[in-house]
């Protein structure tokens, strides 16, 4: 009955989408391309106000924050018959959090990400778990001063429980899947003892987060 409900569920993807938006899912055929895809599409800098672009907006606006490309992979990988995940980080809160796409290959975790930076990107499937995708992203995770800041990692959160329609193709900003999102269960990254004895980022760490792929326009 699952799997009948799933493919169900990539069918319905595949009948709502435009002729112009199943031509790109269909060429996005792999984890692999859709992180090329991603990376080619500018940062969405939110310069108009804050938002949370579903996959039709997405190919429409050609642009993305990581959330609007996590959401947009997930969409993807249902496309052509994968489960569509999310996973959320939690961090301190002079930090911003940050969501990827996991994805499975052969019972291993990997996962699709959109981001301006050199870190926090692609994970090849190479995973045993959840928990260790997410800790891939530990010591990459950092403020300014060097602190590490990655407290939490969501469960995988399996999209296939919201009607395509309400989260592929939307016109409206996917508020509520972003605090759906939030509200889901999250696990510690360690105990908040060792968290205060890790040890501060060495200053060519801090030098690699100032690397960006797209620059912020000015109004």
């Amino acid at each position: 009955m699952m799997r009948d409900t799933f493919m169900g569920h990539k069918e319905e993807i595949r009948r709502i989408l435009t002729s112009p938006e199943r031509r790109v899912f269909r060429k996005l055929s792999t984890p692999r391309k859709i992180q090329d895809y991603l990376d080619g599409l500018p940062i969405n800098f939110e310069l108009s106000g804050e938002s949370n672009y579903s996959p039709r907006r997405v190919l429409s606006a050609k642009k993305a924050h990581c959330l609007e490309g996590a959401v947009f992979a997930a969409a993807v990988l249902a496309y052509h018959g994968r489960k569509p995940f999310l996973m959320d980080f939690r961090t301190t809160p002079k930090d911003d959090d940050h969501v990827v796409a996991p994805f499975v290959e052969k019972g291993l975790w990997g996962a699709i990400s959109k981001t301006n930076h050199a870190i926090l990107r692609w994970r090849d499937p190479i995973y045993r778990s959840p928990r260790e995708l997410a800790m891939s992203y530990f010591h990459e995770y950092l403020e300014w001063d060097g602190r590490k800041s990655l407290r939490e990692y969501s469960a995988p959160f399996d999209l296939t429980r919201y009607a395509p329609h309400e989260w592929v193709i939307a016109e409206e900003d996917l508020d509520w899947l972003v605090e759906a999102l939030d509200e889901a269960r999250h696990f510690p990254i360690a105990p908040k003892k060792i968290l205060r004895q890790t040890r501060r980022a060495d200053a060519i760490q801090l030098c690699a987060m100032k690397l960006t792929e797209w620059k912020k326009p000015y109004k």
